[in-house]
């Protein structure tokens, strides 16, 4: 049995789950995480090096003698790692494999008006929408009047999950148009999509394809956004995650495979689009009809905490088959349980906060799995918050009430100064 060398990019609870998982792979060679945080190391070896870096990326896939890059994060992605990477390769005369679109690929999530344009085209059901710059910024107006309240502003390029304000009074959303061309998200808001709201329930769904057409549907999630219970306060990265939610039935599974995955893997090949990865559907539930909200160019997080832990099959071959554009895998097993994760925060979390609390207690609890997330190793080896989402708490449950308690109880046993999560995880499914 061959074994593959592995270089996974990126530091989060996403790619802590990611390394979780193939490191549990009989295929596993050498693995390595970059740069990973404090719980990474235990499943591999943790490199220091920016994945917006491709010098050093592709450095330590020289000296380490990587046979797969996974890429965790957008950014890399976006910028074109997956060009930087296939040319420096090629110059030495070395097979590279790599799961991530290029940098045409990738502006599914670069751009938001790439996006909606894309699924306008290929008939993609998605809300009505617009694009303005500051040339425009007068029918920018005109469009948002003829909307109902409330109104979605998004800013068109990246923006850490920042860039998408939802506004209830028509005269704040003419200003905030205006702030946000003037650069309140930087760059990333010199063009901003104005779409109409849409009401329902939002899940994600996540595909793995290998740019030929051949597609695998990973479990199913619904992420927790805002910081207060009861869906209130602040946008966050995310609380928490559900794996299955109960909207994402067969009937709704059904739609949205007919309607938005094979229509975007069909516009993707007619666009001459060469995409080997995941794509992420942010979806809403109107109805029983699904609707794309966004698409991402990687796993979300923190569902990839509760997803990953459903998939029974060995992961890794069939990302050694999307780097190589040739999915021959049709089915993975997937653990019926239930998988709730709830994440722990640092106080003041979105807005600011402090670091370096030291994190005590229990972190390898018998009957849950603790994914590190903003963590590092302090100077005298305790482990450490190094940002917002310190980590996640992620139990198996027979229904979504029996996993989260057993989260929650888990994370009873964990302690840092400030610590915060929410305990309302799931509860809005359960009515």
């Amino acid at each position: 049995m061959k074994t593959l060398n592995v270089l996974l990019l990126g530091s989060g609870g996403r790619e802590a789950a990611i390394a979780w998982k193939l490191s549990q792979s009989p295929r596993m060679g050498k693995f390595f995480i970059a740069p990973g945080n404090a719980g990474t190391g235990s499943f591999g070896t943790n490199l220091q090096l920016k994945p917006t870096d491709f010098d050093a990326v592709y450095d330590a896939v020289r000296a380490h003698d990587i046979d797969l890059v996974v890429v965790g994060n957008e950014d890399p992605l976006v910028e074109g790692l997956r060009e930087a990477l296939e040319n420096k390769a090629a110059a030495d005369g070395r097979e590279l494999l790599i799961v991530g679109p290029g940098a045409a690929g990738a502006a599914l999530e670069g751009s938001k008006d790439f996006a909606k344009h894309f699924m306008q085209k290929y008939d993609i059901p998605t809300a009505r929408y617009c694009t303005f710059t500051a040339e425009n910024v007068e029918e920018g107006d005109r469009f948002l009047e003829s909307l109902q309240a409330p109104y979605v502003l998004k800013a068109d390029g990246l923006a850490a999950g920042k860039g998408v304000l939802i506004i209830d009074n028509l005269d704040e959303a003419k200003k905030s148009l205006r702030e946000m061309l003037a650069g309140q998200f930087g760059a990333a808001s010199a063009k901003v999509v104005i779409e109409e709201f849409l009401s329902g329930i939002e899940c994600s769904v996540f595909v793995l394809t290998d740019g030929k057409g051949g597609y695998l549907v990973l479990p199913p999630a619904k992420d927790y956004k805002r910081v207060g219970e009861g869906d209130t306060g602040l946008n966050t990265g995310g609380m928490g995650s559900v794996c299955p939610p109960p909207i994402a039935d067969d009937a709704f599974m059904a739609k949205v495979d007919e309607r938005i995955i094979r229509r975007t893997l069909d516009g993707l090949l007619k666009e001459g689009i060469d995409y080997r990865g995941f794509i992420f559907l942010g979806l809403i539930r109107c109805g029983d009809e699904p609707f794309v909200i966004e698409y991402n160019v990687r796993m979300g997080d923190p569902e990839t905490e509760s997803v990953m832990p459903r998939i029974a099959s060995d992961l890794l071959p069939v990302l050694e088959e999307i780097g190589r554009g040739d999915l021959h895998t049709k089915h993975l097993d997937i653990d019926p349980r239930t998988a709730v994760a709830v994440m722990a925060v640092s106080g003041g979390y979105p807005e600011a906060y402090e670091k370096g609390k030291p994190i005590s207690g229990n972190l390898s609890p018998e009957e849950s799995i603790v994914f590190h997330a903003g963590t590092r190793t302090g100077a005298d080896g305790t482990i450490e918050t190094a940002g917002g989402r310190v980590l996640a708490a992620v139990s198996y449950g027979d229904g979504i009430e029996d996993a989260a308690a057993r989260s929650y109880k888990a994370l009873e046993g964990i302690r840092f100064d400030g610590m915060y999560y929410r305990r309302d995880i799931g509860k809005d499914l359960l009515r």
